[in-house]
């Protein structure tokens, strides 16, 4: 399967912007399977839900619907989002056929407030497209091994971010780390650019099961990336090297799997 990841320059709080944006932007990436696109892509990482969340099916998963349709690839990426009159970060994976796999993310910012903003999801979501398991993840997720805790369940991690650069170095070893320790590729991407709070330097990374990074994109700068993700390899590393199966388990009950 090919993946194409997007690394730019969000537009503060302007959904039609950004969809524009995207569209042109994706309009010259590498063909592919499956396009990802960064944690709030539609808006920038707001603590201001009420001024720029969407409805549960608005503008962004709107076009993310048409997009997928008119490509026949499936598309990622999170949107905030207003649902039930409560606000969440919203990570949907979208096929060519128009079903939505959700995720909310489990592990909101306390640190900068998305806590007091928005809803903490409380499921698991792994999602299949074309025989590949993705588990979905959201930025903050990253630094918690236990939530991304894979028991022979997952093929991929699936992590859209928006995160800061001066945090740049924990990224990039925590991506490369929940790899390993997973047995599983990591697909981890990041927004460049800047908004009112944090300017960002992206470093998008496609990683595999050994830790090897085998696509980037570089610092700073709107780029695209991508790579394939090879079930036989990953099958051949897990039973050579059977780590998962001496795994601690751990049950949170609340996992669901999507086809």
């Amino acid at each position: 399967m090919k993946v194409s990841f997007l690394q730019y320059d969000i537009v503060w709080g302007d959904t039609a912007a950004n969809v524009r944006r995207v569209g042109e932007l994706l309009s010259r990436a590498p063909a592919a399977d499956l396009y990802v696109l960064p944690e709030m892509w539609s808006t920038g990482f707001t603590m201001q839900p009420e001024l720029h969340a969407e409805a549960e099916s608005g503008a962004a998963l709107e076009w993310m619907k048409d997009f997928a349709a008119a490509t026949g690839s499936a598309v990622a990426g999170s949107i905030a989002v207003r649902d039930g009159g409560k606000f969440f970060n919203r990570f949907h994976f979208v096929k060519p056929d128009g079903t939505v796999a959700s995720y909310d993310k489990h592990h909101l910012f306390t640190y900068s407030g998305e806590d007091r903003h928005y809803e903490a999801g409380g499921r698991r979501v792994t999602v299949e497209w074309k025989g590949v398991r993705f588990r979905l993840a959201v930025c903050y997720d990253l630094r918690f091994p236990s939530w991304c805790r894979n028991c022979g369940d997952y093929d991929v991690l699936l992590c859209v971010a928006s995160w800061p650069d001066r945090r740049s170095d924990a990224w990039k070893a925590l991506l490369r780390a929940r790899a390993i320790e997973n047995q599983c590729y990591v697909l981890g991407v990041n927004r460049s650019g800047s908004d009112p709070s944090c300017h960002y330097t992206g470093d998008s990374a496609f990683i595999d099961a050994y830790g090897h990074t085998l696509a980037e994109c570089p610092a700073g700068q709107e780029a695209f990336g991508s790579g394939e993700i090879d079930l036989d390899c990953l099958a051949g590393f897990r039973e050579s090297f059977p780590v998962l199966r001496d795994a601690d388990r751990i049950d949170y009950g609340q996992e669901i799997v999507i086809g």
